[in-house]
C-alpha cells in the first residue's frame, strides 16, 4: 500500500470537515508517523506556492519533481496539495510539526528546504514573501545560515556559491576536519537512513541532490587546499 493511499484514508475524516492540522496531529506512530511526513511536506510546498499571492503551475511541476508521485497516486496527491493550500493553520505550524521529527540541521532537513526552493524559483522570481517564509522555515529548522546561503546561491543566482557552506563548515577548518564533516554527511543522506528515520520511499529522493552537492563541495574544496 503506498502512503498516497494511507493518506486518501486519512482524508476521510477531512471529508467530515475535519481540519487538516487536527488530522495530522492523530498520526503519530508508525507507519502514520511517515503519513504525517509526507502531509506537513505537502503543506509546505503548497503555502510556499500560495506565498506570492496565486498558485502557478509551475510550481505545482516543481513540487511533482520534489515527490515522485506515480499515476495511479496523483488524484491522491492533488487532493492533499488543494487541502493544504484551504487549510488556516500556518505553514509555521507544519515546519515545527516537521521539525520535531528531526534532530537539528539534520541533513533530511536541509533536503527539504532545498526542495521548498525549487518550487519557490519554479517561476523564476523569488519574491520577498518566499524570502520570508523560507527564511523562518530554516530557522525553526535548525538550519545555519551559512546553509541558507548556500541553498539561495543555488537556486536564486543572486550569492556566490560556497562549498564551504554546503559542508557547513568553517573557511579556516583543517582539511581532516571537513573530510569528516563530508563523511558524517554523505553517511546521514543514504537512503537507507532516510528509510529508518521513517521518510517515506516517495521522499527519499530528495537526497540525491543533496549527495551530488556533497560531493562536489568535497572535490571542490580539496582541490582548492591541494592547489
Amino acid at each position: 500500500m503506498s502512503i498516497w493511499t494511507r493518506i486518501s484514508d486519512a482524508l476521510q475524516a477531512l471529508r467530515q470537515g475535519e481540519p487538516l492540522s487536527a488530522v495530522f496531529e492523530r498520526l503519530r506512530t508508525p507507519p502514520e508517523r511517515t503519513v504525517a511526513f509526507t502531509i506537513a511536506v505537502i503543506a509546505l510546498g503548497a503555502k510556499l506556492a500560495k506565498a506570492d499571492g496565486q498558485v502557478k503551475r509551475g510550481e505545482v511541476a516543481a513540487f511533482r519533481r520534489v515527490f515522485t508521485i506515480p499515476p495511479e497516486d496523483e488524484a491522491n496527491a492533488a487532493r492533499v496539495f488543494n487541502l493544504a493550500r484551504q487549510d488556516v493553520a500556518g505553514y509555521d505550524v507544519y515546519a515545527r510539526k516537521i521539525a520535531a521529527m528531526f534532530p537539528p540541521r539534520d541533513p533530511v532537513l536541509v533536503d527539504l528546504t532545498e526542495g521548498l526552493f525549487q518550487i519557490a524559483m519554479a517561476d523564476g522570481m523569488f519574491h520577498p514573501r518566499e524570502e520570508a517564509f523560507l527564511q523562518e522555515v530554516a530557522q525553526i529548522f535548525g538550519l545555519s545560515d551559512r546553509c541558507l546561503r548556500c541553498l539561495r546561491a543555488r537556486y536564486v543566482g543572486d550569492l556566490p556559491p560556497d562549498p564551504y557552506a554546503v559542508l557547513d563548515v568553517a573557511h579556516d577548518a583543517p582539511l581532516d576536519a571537513i573530510r569528516r564533516a563530508y563523511r558524517d554527511a554523505v553517511r546521514d543522506t543514504h537512503p537507507d537512513r532516510l528509510t529508518a528515520r521513517g521518510v517515506p520511499p516517495e521522499a527519499v529522493q530528495l537526497a540525491e541532490h543533496r549527495l551530488r552537492d556533497l560531493n562536489r563541495a568535497w572535490e571542490e574544496i580539496r582541490a582548492g587546499r591541494a592547489a
